[in-house]
């Protein structure tokens, strides 16, 4: 995405998020504090705050992705709300972390959009701990395409369904 399409999506993620925002989708998620989130795709930081304020100061959100700017902007969300529970990640799906070490991965808005989706699923499988959530919310796919994406490598299954989002276990 050119620097432009992401300041333009950006933009609209601010109204939309004054709309409807991003702490009643989180909320329904079940974050807890002293969680470990990886925000897998996090863009122009729509979720940050909200997520940070949840895990409190011993948990840890972990931003993760590939452009740049996204980058850019949770930083800056991350220095004005001094939050110090929050580390950006750049990259298309490697995140660095160890081996079950995330509590909630979560794959908001982001899904369709993905050019590795399976890379992407690997991973977060490997980062999650044995009792990990994924949490998916994509209003760009229908439930079925959801459903099925997400538990056809058996990875995870479909645990419950929320108002706006969907939780998945990790299997294996």
């Amino acid at each position: 995405m050119s620097d432009l399409s992401f300041r333009a999506m950006a933009f609209t993620f601010k109204i939309r998020d004054f709309f409807s925002p991003r702490e009643y989708i989180v909320k329904e998620v079940g974050i807890k504090e002293g969680d470990r989130v990886l925000d897998f795709g996090c863009g122009p930081g729509s979720y940050v705050l909200a997520v940070a304020e949840l895990v409190g100061k011993s948990g840890k959100v972990y931003a993760l992705d590939v452009q740049p700017l996204a980058i850019e902007m949770v930083k800056k969300i991350a220095a004005k709300n001094k939050l110090t529970n929050v580390e950006t990640i750049l990259s298309d799906k490697k995140t660095g972390l160890p081996d079950e070490s995330v509590d909630v991965g979560l794959l908001h808005d982001v899904f369709h959009d993905l050019t590795d989706p399976k890379g992407v699923l690997e991973e977060l499988h490997r980062v999650l701990k044995t009792d990990g959530i994924l949490s998916l919310s994509d209003h760009h796919m229908k439930h079925d395409e959801i459903i099925t994406n997400i538990t056809n490598r058996n990875f995870f299954r479909l645990f419950k369904e929320g108002e706006k989002t969907y939780s998945f276990a990790k299997t294996k």
